[in-house]
């Protein structure tokens, strides 16, 4: 059983988080919740306390009859300062959801309410869950709160897509679901607990448990890197496409991961909503044809290309430029022909100090045979495979267990965030280059 601190600021997601107290008491996890004065209005502290079986702060002026204990120990014979018990007892401490406000407070190390207070006593790994209008997280503003952060340490669930709260708006601002917050909270215990199985403190174990894996900061300085992501739509008439699930997700963690590691990131974006990383370049294209074009621009000042993109593999050959009426399409035959396969065309085209990298999602057991195929027939350095036939990995979700093939070796890298896949990828660029 682990301490799970949740925090709770002013959002309409913040009904979500009853949820997520619901699925960690259930996995057998003791919570404490604080919440700041502006979330009330949006859920009572008593839902709360019933779902946790223990009291809800909010004011560090205000009593707490469990005198900072949380639900499965016993409470201190004195009366502790709240904030400073709660982050003590606590193995994570979760803000969900992280309004644009807290957010700002947090990066300004501001202390003003119990929530925040916490934060800056917390020597345990801290999970930030955004949500907010998509206009809201996208601002510059948001994203540098962010970005400094995931650079002390925090670790940020992205928030996802969809409709938001005011009527008739989607966009990224979403609340993550709260299974996923529950896992990457579990993430995060376990690498505490791995880091920390030597002896060390909770604040080394978070440092080096958290986040991306790899080699660290600047171990990329210099180095222009290329990246694909997202899915790309091949129109049939002005409003329809054949597409894919693509999200973009992994391909948008590999740009974070190599900008943090101190590298030149250019981003192709196919169809993604998320907002780009702070400081990565970012290209928008939206079909194969359109993804093809950009990255032979591109390619030839880049270092490395990793090519996370899921790029259809047929087009309609005559898409109609109006849109279809019904009786078009009753009996609707689309012809479809192939579109250029952008890497192999890259490939041949590769420089020797160039390090490339493919992506293949495969459906069931042959799936490392196939993409072992693929890394020899595309002349890449690297492939990166992950099993689509599961459903807790890969497309639309933020975690992803992949399989790392080179020349010399597989190296699999079991179930974790994408941000730490990521990590795990890069250290495997380094070592290529650094080989050649």
């Amino acid at each position: 059983m682990s301490r799970i601190l949740l925090g709770v600021s002013g959002g309409i997601a913040a009904y979500k988080a009853l949820e997520l107290v619901r699925l960690a008491t259930a996995a057998g996890h003791a919570l404490r919740v604080v919440q700041t004065p502006t979330s009330q209005r949006f859920v009572g502290a008593a839902s709360f306390a019933a779902l946790t079986g223990a009291p809800v702060l909010v004011s560090e002026f205000e009593r707490d009859p469990a005198r900072g204990a949380f639900p499965d120990q016993q409470p201190p014979a004195h009366e502790p300062l709240s904030h400073l018990a709660l982050v003590d007892g606590a193995d994570v401490y979760l803000i969900a959801p992280a309004s644009a406000n807290t957010i700002a407070k947090l990066a300004a190390g501001l202390a003003d309410n119990l929530l925040t207070s916490c934060a800056l006593a917390a020597d345990c790994p801290l999970v930030l869950a955004p949500a907010m209008n998509n206009r809201m997280y996208e601002h510059p503003a948001t994203q540098a709160n962010l970005a400094l952060l995931r650079e002390r340490g925090a670790i940020v669930v992205e928030p996802e897509v969809g409709r938001l709260a005011s009527k008739g708006e989607e966009g990224v601002g979403r609340l993550a679901e709260p299974a996923r917050l529950l896992a990457v909270c579990e993430e995060a215990l376990a690498g505490c607990a791995g880091a920390a199985g030597g002896g060390g403190s909770s604040r080394a174990a978070h440092s080096a448990g958290d986040g991306a894996l790899g080699a660290g900061a600047a171990s990329l300085a210099g180095v222009k890197v290329l990246v694909s992501a997202g899915g790309t739509r091949e129109p049939i008439d002005s409003v329809r496409f054949v597409g894919n699930s693509s999200s973009g997700r992994m391909g948008f963690a590999l740009a974070q991961a190599a900008q943090e590691r101190g590298a030149q990131v250019t981003l192709v974006a196919a169809n993604v909503a998320l907002a780009a990383p702070p400081g990565v370049r970012r290209r928008n294209v939206h079909t194969a044809a359109e993804m093809r074009a950009a990255c032979e621009q591109e390619f030839a000042g880049c270092d490395v290309l990793l090519m996370a993109a899921a790029v259809a593999d047929f087009t309609p050959a005559a898409p109609v430029a109006g849109k279809l009426k019904k009786s078009q399409r009753e009996h609707l035959q689309i012809e479809l022909e192939p579109t250029a396969d952008i890497l192999a065309g890259l490939a041949a085209q590769r420089s020797d100090h160039q390090t490339l990298v493919g992506f293949a999602a495969e459906h069931g057991q042959e799936a490392i045979a196939y993409a072992r195929a693929k890394l020899v027939e595309k002349h890449l350095d690297a492939i990166v495979v992950n099993d689509i036939s599961r459903a807790d990995i890969g497309f639309e979700v933020d975690a992803n267990e992949v399989t790392i093939l080179t020349a010399g070796e597989d190296r699999h890298i079991p179930r974790a965030s994408k941000a730490r896949v990521a990590g795990a990828i890069l250290d495997a660029v380094q070592s290529l280059r650094t080989s050649s």
